[in-house]
């Protein structure tokens, strides 16, 4: 009732087919609230289609690397606000106002070799001072070359999950969704041949 006392009006429970709705409080003598002509989360969905979301900008594996069979790879992608956020947008329908915010929550690395490899962030770069040593949050390890591969290369992908929150103030709403984007890459693995 928010403060309000219960002989002066009527509470209604506003649900939209999406099970999404509000709580509105209607003094006494006034019409109960019509159904809400647009879905919250459709306007939430137009203001995340104003975003620039774009897919990983992949670093590493490089199209002009060469990589070697059972040596770590490190991967990364460079972040910006557009490849990795957060970006944020609102949009308006029906009266009703929505703000979203985006941001990538995890990059989903397709290797090409039949493994996934999934990151909670854009990857560490490599240093040379490194050595051989694994990649801290982003890294995979080639146990066969490409060479049987279509170009030579590996085929791989790499994809961004978007995690956008919204809510939508006037209706007591909110939630979440998910979107993807997806960059292609290549890596050239090779084994190492050793002559004695």
């Amino acid at each position: 009732m928010e403060g309000h006392d219960p002989a002066d009006g009527s509470v209604y429970k506003v649900v939209c087919d999406s099970d999404r709705g509000g709580v509105v409080f209607l003094p006494n003598g006034q019409n109960a609230p019509a159904a809400p002509t647009i879905d919250p989360e459709l306007v939430a969905r137009r203001a995340a289609a104003s975003m620039r979301l774009e897919p990983p900008k992949v670093a590493s594996p490089r199209a002009a690397g060469t990589y070697v069979v059972g040596m770590p790879m490190w991967m990364w992608a460079t972040p910006s606000a557009t490849t990795f956020g957060p970006a944020t947008a609102t949009a308006t329908a029906g009266g009703v106002t929505v703000t979203a915010s985006a941001k990538v929550t995890r990059v989903r690395w397709a290797m090409g070799d039949g493994t996934t490899v999934t990151c909670h962030g854009p990857g560490t770069p490599y240093r040379q001072s490194r050595g051989k040593a694994m990649s801290p949050d982003c890294g995979h390890l080639y146990e066969r070359p490409s060479y049987e591969q279509p170009g030579g290369r590996y085929q791989g992908t790499a994809t961004a999950t978007w995690t956008v929150t919204w809510t939508a103030p006037a209706l007591n709403d909110g939630g979440t969704f998910t979107e993807t984007r997806t960059t292609p890459f290549t890596a050239a693995v090779h084994e190492v041949q050793v002559v004695n």
